[in-house]
């Protein structure tokens, strides 16, 4: 269902282009019925994977524990869930690397060049995007992180990707401590 999900927002994003870009009256009407098509289909799909989790017992209280930190949603969790078993499990330096936002040095001999971060799994990766841009606006303590980056000279995707990270090692280990965000909040500086 999470794959599903996945390919029905890439089509909703197609279908919105072409109504950008579309002058032809007809075509217009197609577009736009298959934009309200893909939208139902959407809200469909969000349902019955929250329903799923819900018959999951270590499910519900993984997306529970995941959802109490603010800028994580049902539908964030649900990918991680389903695309990131590993989370809660492994150190704090695996899952960024799993996840390809960890920055990794291409260093040779005397030769030293800048950190960045590659490869990982994308599906995890455009989530945690989402609810780390999320996270800038709404969320205090991501929010900060991502000022006091700025503030430092950072570059604005840099510290983004940072927040990245953060994010997902913030709810690893809220995941292996089993804490909700409230519980863990004043931890979140240290990682």
């Amino acid at each position: 269902m999470v794959s599903r999900r996945t390919q029905i927002l890439n089509q909703l994003s197609a279908e919105r282009n072409r109504n950008q870009q579309t002058t032809d009256c007809q075509s217009l009407d197609f577009i736009q019925q298959a934009i309200a098509f893909y939208k139902v289909q959407l809200k469909q799909v969000d349902g019955l994977i929250a329903r799923l989790m819900q018959q999951s017992d270590d499910f519900k209280a993984k997306a529970k524990i995941m959802t109490s930190c603010p800028s994580v949603g049902p539908a964030t969790a649900g990918v991680l869930l389903a695309e990131l078993p590993e989370l809660g499990e492994i150190s704090r330096g695996q899952v960024a690397k799993l996840v390809g936002v960890a920055p990794l040095a291409k260093d040779s001999g005397q030769t030293s060049s800048h950190r960045s971060t590659a490869a990982g799994r994308s599906s995890v990766r455009r989530v945690l995007y989402m609810a780390a841009l999320v996270g800038t606006r709404f969320n205090p303590k991501l929010q900060s992180f991502y000022q006091r980056l700025l503030k430092a000279g950072k570059p604005k995707k840099l510290a983004l990707v940072a927040v990245m990270r953060k994010l997902l090692v913030t709810l690893n280990t809220m995941l292996r401590t089993k804490l909700l965000w409230s519980e863990t909040s004043l931890a979140i500086d240290k990682t």
